[in-house]
């Protein structure tokens, strides 16, 4: 069976095990006290379904207080991080330019310091059978974007019901910005949700992105705040218009269309921010400056 191995454990984040662990668990605690200040919706607490996140991939040292917080925000009683369900979708960029534009991890197991996490192959063959999604590793080889969330996935409780359950995971690698592609894409994703649903299985979809990238620090945020409006607006269209438009390197704008397509499919989206923060705060670079964004989102 296939087997991910890292590529860039020991740059952006630890490789060692017991320091990679304790990194992650300090930032998943100290994010209860960010998301305590997050601007969330309480319209959304009483009956909201999450459906998914929006969760950054750079070096700890600059996204991990944002990965901590989106991943501990509270909904209603209980935490994103522990009612986010056993099979999870992760959607991602493809920085390389390699591979198939809708490419499927198909089987086996990707590898971080933590140990493995299985791939969904049941779900990556039904991904795999429409809507343009391919099995393809090439694209994968050496994309990080999925493989820095995965020792913050690996560190979360069980999901709810679950004792001692492991997540698994289906890697997909999006690399085309086209409207049409995107929209097909996610009205598969989202047939393929409602089936596994239907037999009792609840599927979580998480958007791997970075927002704008490299712009001074009032350019930058002034681009977020341009893209996350149409993100928080659950408008895909908007989205990818909003981006190009407006130049806004935020890598993850065609993951994050698809999961909007596949939500709208599935039923009333609602999304919300978690934390927002940018690479100056850990840098002290105002000059050259990435946005980092969390964001929930789900169904009324």
């Amino acid at each position: 069976m296939p087997e991910r191995m890292p590529v860039v454990a020991g740059r952006f984040y630890p490789d060692a095990p017991d320091v990679l662990q304790a990194e992650v668990r300090s930032f998943l605690a100290a994010g209860k006290s960010y998301s305590a200040t997050a601007p969330l919706d309480p319209d959304h607490k009483a009956s909201a379904r999450l459906s998914g996140l929006m969760l950054p991939h750079a070096g700890y040292v600059f996204c991990g207080k944002v990965l901590g917080a989106t991943l501990t925000s509270p909904l209603g009683q209980t935490s994103a991080g522990a009612s986010l369900p056993e099979r999870l979708i992760i959607l991602c960029p493809n920085h390389t330019g390699r591979g198939a534009p809708l490419a499927v991890w198909p089987q086996g197991s990707w590898r971080t310091p933590l140990g493995n996490m299985p791939v969904d192959a049941a779900m990556a063959a039904a991904l795999c059978g429409s809507g343009g999604f391919v099995p393809d590793m090439q694209a994968h080889l050496d994309e990080h974007s999925i493989e820095v969330l995965l020792p913050f996935l690996q560190c979360l409780p069980p999901p709810r019901g679950k004792a001692g359950a492991i997540r698994s995971i289906t890697p997909v690698c999006v690399g085309t910005m086209q409207h049409n592609s995107l929209l097909q894409a996610g009205l598969a994703l989202a047939e393929v949700v409602r089936q596994c649903e239907k037999n009792g299985d609840r599927v979580g979809i998480i958007v791997s992105s970075d927002m704008n990238h490299f712009d001074n620090q009032e350019a930058t945020m002034h681009k977020d705040a341009l893209a996350l409006s149409q993100a928080l607006a659950c408008d895909p269209e908007g989205l990818l218009a909003v981006v190009e438009r407006h130049r806004i390197t935020m890598c993850g704008a065609a993951p994050m269309a698809l999961a909007l397509f596949a939500a709208h499919a599935l039923g009333e989206p609602w999304a919300e921010l978690c934390l927002y923060d940018t690479s100056a705060t850990a840098s002290g670079d105002t000059h050259r400056v990435v946005g980092y964004a969390g964001l929930r989102f789900g169904l009324a």
